[in-house]
């Protein structure tokens, strides 16, 4: 990964700034070279005073007018030059950097058309248009930094300090300053400051601030300290590793620090967000060319409707304000709010459930899904096999093939290897005595040979014999090994010596929850659901009929799946859901790549489109239905814009004055950012059943 910035916050304070420029206003979203700032000397909140003084002045001068009799007639017209002042300023600070980049946006309308009020001596009317919009933006900024500050929540969830045991002593110090290898005391009750693995105590975690986790899970020390040195991201195990920001239970632990604070999951979820509103979405994209070519339109429609007096029997002075007018009624503001503060306020709610998706693009497509795949292992497994069936051959007992097996299979590191050993011991009992077992050699793909009391054993696929120096198995070998693919169990033949002692049949665990969370999706309208996997097509059939999917394909190498993918895409848009390692090329060529578990892979968190943070399948309904959900406010939302722009033009061509049109005009811009602003609280179904 790239160098990250040492301080979580520090890294996410522009990202996330609600004052940072408005989501109306793309331009200012782009970079903070744009220059533009909606803060001061006032704070955050320095364009809603500019933008309610300019009000005070507005209301003061029409009232010394109409009501203060006697009043000098300067005195309402530098109430409205000041009220011009307060309402244009921060307009005109964005209008300046939009001209010097060539650039005609909304701002630049909005100014024309209140000097264009003032040479035609309305400068009342020019105050309300300035104090209307400034009022508008202010309350757009004020109502979009809650959907931004709900990303920077997520910042503020690691403490600023750490206890660490340094040279055998407790100290307090800056979270900035852990490094992988120290060890943190974490006292009950405390957030944890750095993502790591327990080395000392156990306890429960609430985990729902990263992975969204509705109960808390539990922890214990770590079984392999060397090895979860050297392999943090695989060889630690769930139930020891803990991440900065989440939620310590009733048991003191001590935790051995793994990556430092800017490098933590919180941070990279918060990092990964924020960069998540430049990605724009299809309908953004629309928008945003809708604007580029509307925008000019308006302006020669402006000019045309500025000489209606040569064609129309009326004054310069009326067709000029209705020019004026026009401009107001055509600037596209709600149009050009409408997608961004939906993708904004989808992504931030995601986020609080432990969902990273990665921009309008990835929220809109997962929302327009028809068809899902889904890797088998890790995925719609546990990724943990174990042993199913423990078939000997007549002569040979339970015990010894048992015994045998796991005593050579304590030799390998293999996953199945490790699962044999787990679930002999469990059967042989803890007072069984093992044969010693040394000299093992690892046969790739086929499986292990070594030496008990002597003899060679093989451990292997019924393949592996019959090749080479190695006999055929017997035929009541053969038989079980058979009838145990035919259930779809993974078959592993032991032989000693020259005698066969049996077959051992082991199954992957389908995963809590896979069978309810694809029936969710399949009410949500997603119409096909298919596994593909690595696996032989008998085992791949047996777990998806265990899981209730229709459609499994097995035998497939990585390029296989790639193809597979491809293949469903022609047909629908299609989801690939995976672990983000062995299935990123899967997950690149499909509509949408999901990757599970992405809060302990670094892999899963950079090559993923949405990123479901735990361990849970469950949480994959949630996001589709959020992102459903949201591409029916971006619907909802650019209907509303695009219908108030379309009544508005034709009613100021045909008299309605500037003060109305601003007033439509900056509701509708309100409007459609409160109701983006619903997102925030669409209903976690997965949270509601815990």
């Amino acid at each position: 990964m790239d160098d990250k910035p040492s301080n979580t916050q520090q890294s996410t304070d522009q990202a996330t700034d609600p004052g940072h420029g408005s989501p109306g206003h793309r331009h200012a979203e782009e970079g903070a070279d744009d220059g533009h700032s909606h803060t001061g000397l006032l704070g955050a909140n320095t364009e809603m005073v500019f933008a309610l003084v300019c009000g005070l002045l507005l209301a003061a001068g029409a009232a010394i007018g109409k009501w203060v009799a006697g009043a000098p007639a300067w005195l309402p017209l530098a109430c409205y030059v000041a009220a011009y002042f307060f309402g244009g300023f921060f307009t005109l600070r964005e209008a300046i950097g939009n001209l010097r980049k060539k650039r005609f946006e909304i701002d630049t309308l909005m100014l024309v058309a209140a000097a264009g009020a003032a040479a035609l001596g309305s400068w009342g009317e020019g105050a309300l248009l300035l104090f209307l919009f400034s009022l508008g933006h202010a309350l757009e900024h004020y109502a979009m930094g809650r959907a931004k500050r709900a990303i920077e929540a997520l910042a503020e969830l690691a403490p600023t300090t750490a206890v660490v045991r340094r040279d055998g002593e407790p100290i307090e110090i800056p979270v900035e300053q852990l490094i992988p290898g120290d060890v943190v005391l974490v006292r009950p009750n405390e957030r944890l400051p750095a993502d790591g693995f327990v080395v000392l105590g156990t306890t429960s975690i609430n985990q729902a601030p990263v992975t969204g986790e509705s109960i808390p899970v539990d922890k214990r020390p770590v079984l392999d300290v060397a090895l979860a040195r050297t392999r943090p991201d695989t060889g630690v195990d769930a139930a020891s590793r803990v991440f900065a920001g989440t939620i310590n239970g009733a048991g003191a632990i001590e935790i051995e620090v793994t990556r430092r604070s800017g490098d933590s999951a919180l941070a990279r979820v918060v990092r990964l967000v924020s960069e998540a509103e430049t990605r724009q979405s299809a309908t953004q994209r629309f928008t945003d060319k809708f604007e580029r070519i509307f925008v000019p339109l308006v302006l020669l429609l402006a000019v045309v409707l500025l000489f209606a007096w040569v064609v129309v029997d009326e004054p310069f002075r009326d067709s000029f304000y209705r020019s004026m007018a026009v401009l107001v009624a055509a600037s596209p503001c709600a149009l050009a709010i409408a997608t961004p503060s939906a993708v904004l306020s989808g992504i931030a709610r995601a986020a609080r459930s432990g969902v990273l998706i990665k921009g309008g693009a990835p929220l809109e497509e997962l929302g327009a899904l028809q068809a899902m795949a889904f890797d088998k292992t890790g995925t719609l497994t546990e990724g943990r096999p174990r042993i199913t069936d423990v078939v000997p051959v007549e002569g040979v007992d339970t015990q010894e093939l048992l015994s045998v097996a796991v005593a050579v299979e304590a030799l390998s590191d293999h996953p199945l290897a490790a699962a044999i050993v787990r679930d002999g011991h469990e059967r042989l009992g803890p007072n069984t005595q093992l044969p010693a077992a040394t000299d093992l050699r690892s046969l790739t793909g086929q499986g292990v040979v070594a030496t008990v009391a002597g003899e060679a054993v093989w451990i292997g696929k019924a393949e592996m014999f019959g090749s080479g120096d190695t006999g055929p198995l017997g035929q009541a070998a053969t038989a079980a090994v058979a009838q145990l693919r035919e259930a779809g169990r993974t078959t592993m033949a032991v032989r000693r010596g020259g005698r066969d002692l049996g077959v051992i049949g082991l199954m992957d665990t389908p995963r809590a929850g896979a069978r309810e969370a694809l029936q969710q999706l399949r009410e949500l309208g997603i119409t096909r659901m298919v596994m593909i996997s690595g696996d032989h097509t008998t085992v791949a059939q047996a777990v998806a009929k265990d899981v209730g999917l229709d459609e499994a394909w097995g035998n497939l190498m990585p390029e296989d799946k790639v193809s597979a993918i491809r293949k469903l895409r022609a047909q629908a848009p299609v989801a690939m859901v995976g672990d983000g390692v062995n299935d990123a090329p899967a997950m690149a060529n499909a509509s949408v790549g999901i990757a599970m578990g992405a809060a302990g892979s670094d892999v899963a968190l950079e090559t993923a489109d949405v990123a479901l943070m735990a361990d849970d399948l469950r949480h994959l309904p949630f996001a589709v239905g959020l992102s459903r959900h949201t591409r029916g406010v971006i619907r909802q939302n650019v209907f509303v814009s695009l219908g108030i722009v379309a009544f508005l033009v034709p009613a100021t061509i045909m008299g309605l004055g500037i003060g109305a049109a601003v007033a439509v005009h900056e509701g509708s811009t309100l409007l459609v950012v409160i109701n983006a602003l619903r997102l925030l609280a669409y209903h976690d179904p997965l949270r509601q059943q815990a």
